[in-house]
């Protein structure tokens, strides 16, 4: 088990905060469902959003729980995350600037702890070994992929969009290090990591729903993504945007563009 904490690079989604919080999919109304019948959630229990980012599960799932803790590294992230959250008068949620490794016991104990797509950025391992005592004992985590799939999409529009990306920034697909880092897929799936954790019971879940895009919405989700943060572009911002409007406009005329995206909740349970 890795036990000592890597550095954390703060560029990873630089500059991405504004995007992230309005034009990230959000998670639909049924997922939120399926956990609350899943863990016979009652509005009594407390939440824990890992890498809560923007606070897209943390915000929505709040009326399931008496208290959230919603935690990020990312200073931006979280100040977006209060905005949105007070715009919409939650008032139960705590946030909370920290990585998910130095999480501890003194957060208290809670019923549910969710990470949406924030998982593979943490130090798997160490993380679930600190979660596990955490948690009460018909408590469980749930951890989510809305497999936008955009840099190995089959749809025409995304591989226009990211032929256009690679126009731009070259072919590498760039992540964190201020865009000189490289992006380096799993070695080991989220299943095996928690095959070989304390957590005794895991299932996966799927839920279905469409998504529709126009051109500036798509725009403003790769300016969210850490492979094309808006630095990234530099002085060539504005000839990147009007290329990719161009380019998505030739694929679709109507800059009108629907998907179906699969959101997978990979959930364990404390106890079998």
């Amino acid at each position: 088990m890795v036990t000592t904490l890597t550095a954390y690079d703060p560029t990873l989604f630089q500059g991405a905060a504004w995007y992230y919080a309005r034009y990230r999919s959000k998670y639909p109304q049924a997922l939120f469902d399926l956990l609350t019948d899943i863990f016979k959630l009652d509005g009594k229990g407390r939440l824990l959003d890992l890498g809560c980012g923007a606070g897209l599960v943390g915000i929505p799932f709040r009326d399931r729980f008496a208290e959230v803790v919603g935690l990020d590294p990312d200073a931006d992230m979280l100040k977006a995350a209060q905005e949105q959250a007070a715009a919409l008068g939650a008032t139960n949620i705590r946030w909370i600037h920290d990585r998910a490794e130095s999480i501890s016991e003194d957060l208290g104990q809670f019923q549910l702890v969710t990470m949406g797509r924030s998982f593979h950025w943490m130090q798997r391992e160490l993380v679930l070994s600190k979660l596990y005592p955490l948690l009460a004992d018909n408590g469980g985590i749930v951890i989510l992929k809305t497999n936008e799939n955009t840099w190995d999409s089959e749809h025409p529009w995304k591989q226009t969009a990211i032929a256009v990306v690679k126009r731009w920034l070259g072919d590498r697909r760039r992540t964190g290090k201020g865009g000189e880092g490289d992006w380096k897929p799993l070695a080991v799936s989220h299943e095996e990591i928690l095959a070989q954790s304390s957590f005794p019971r895991q299932t996966t879940y799927e839920v279905k729903f469409e998504k529709s895009w126009t051109i500036e919405s798509y725009l403003g989700y790769l300016y969210s993504t850490a492979f094309a943060l808006p630095s990234f572009f530099g002085e060539n911002r504005e000839k990147f945007e009007a290329d990719l409007k161009a380019s998505l406009l030739a694929v679709e005329p109507s800059g009108q563009f629907t998907e179906e995206l699969p959101v997978t909740a990979l959930v364990a349970w404390k106890q079998t």
